[in-house]
């Protein structure tokens, strides 16, 4: 099996970031029209930086609000809109399903896309994947592209405004990465890519994870006051490439296949998909028998920076034992990622996991109230 590593033309990260978005393509030989792909908030937060800075680049662009979920009746729209406009590039600007919807309409329509995230809330922004819902927010696949973004730009004063709880769940998305490109390299699995790791993959990963333990709690203050500081800058690097890579071209495991099984639980659907992955994350320290060495970090880290550690904090403080087998049954459907764990994972092994991590985090929460 021949190793892949796969990664973008270019990454270009940091405070003001936006201003050099025309002066970026240009070097990359992007040019307009351009379509741009954001959410309301991010339109009314950026539509002057761009007509400033694109117009100085001489790239004429449209922008097109996005509807809210990466299903394929919104990516249809998205191409829609482009064909409309002429566009020869397409520009994602936004979190995480806004990069992908955007992402999956330029490969439709074999285009270049440029991904801006503007909050630091997945690892979405580098890879050449997407993961798509159906309209009503259930996981209904992975789709993967030919190549990754031409250009990923993040502007950290844009991530430095934007809600606190976004951030979070970014390191609930990259705290997973270490674990499951573990899980992947040890048992010799093909990455996204259909390859081997190589050994700087897992290397990124693995420094993924220690940047989040040593930077994630001042990186969360920087948001909370609205700044920036090298911990935060740090982070969303964290957070957006070294996760990216690191999952990408190392692997994915259980950690991922739960949070594909929670969003059938309708509950599920108020939380963040970093929120879900990292309650996945304990049901897969669970499944593997890992030892409270390596569990309990995880936990202190979570409880730190506010990621769930019970199903009641991701919405499902009641939970049937009907709904408990069908969340087991779909991160156990054939093709999912817990297949990569080195053993067989069964729907009954899941769902007796997924209540053991919660168990564990009851009584984590409860020490920590007893201690204060």
């Amino acid at each position: 099996m021949l190793a892949v590593f796969s990664a973008p033309s270019h990454y270009v990260q940091g405070k003001n970031a936006t201003a050099a978005l025309g002066h970026e393509m240009k070097r990359l030989g992007l040019t307009g029209p351009a379509l741009i792909v954001a959410s309301k908030s991010v339109i009314r937060l950026l539509t002057e930086v761009w007509q400033k800075h694109l117009g100085e680049a001489g790239i004429a662009h449209a922008v097109y609000q996005f509807g809210g979920e990466c299903s394929y009746p919104e990516i249809e729209r998205i191409k829609s809109a482009a064909t409309a406009n002429h566009s020869r590039v397409i520009i994602g600007a936004g979190g995480g399903k806004v990069l992908d919807a955007a992402r999956a309409a330029a490969d439709d329509l074999n285009l270049p896309v440029v991904n801006c995230p503007t909050v630091a809330s997945s690892d979405a922004p580098c890879s050449a994947l997407s993961v798509i819902y159906t309209e009503d927010g259930v996981f209904q696949e992975y789709r993967f592209y030919r190549k990754n973004p031409d250009l990923v730009l993040v502007d950290t004063q844009v991530i430095a405004k934007a809600p606190p709880r976004l951030l979070v769940a970014g390191m609930g998305d990259a705290l997973a990465t270490w674990f499951e490109a573990k899980t992947c390299v040890e048992g010799h699995i093909r990455n996204m890519r259909g390859g081997a790791s190589t050994r700087s993959a897992a290397a990124l990963a693995e420094l993924c994870y220690r940047i989040l333990i040593e930077d994630g709690a001042d990186a969360l203050r920087a948001v909370q006051t609205q700044v920036v500081n090298p911990a935060l800058e740090r982070l969303v690097e964290a957070n957006t490439l070294l996760s990216g890579l690191g999952f990408e071209s190392s692997g994915l495991a259980a950690a991922h296949a739960v949070h594909n099984g929670l969003t059938v639980a309708p509950p599920t659907h108020a939380y963040y998909h970093g929120e879900k992955v990292a309650y996945g994350l304990l049901v897969q320290l669970v499944l593997e028998g890992q030892p409270r060495s390596v569990i309990d970090p995880v936990l202190n880290f979570a409880s730190t920076v506010g990621l769930p550690i019970t199903l009641a904090e991701v919405g499902l403080a009641e939970v049937s034992r009907e709904m408990l087998e069908q969340i087991a049954t779909r991160a156990t459907a054939e093709g999912e990622t817990i297949h990569n764990e080195p053993f067989e994972v069964r729907p009954d092994m899941v769902a007796d996991a997924i209540l053991a991590a919660d168990a564990m985090g009851r009584a984590w929460r409860r020490t920590a109230v007893s201690q204060s």
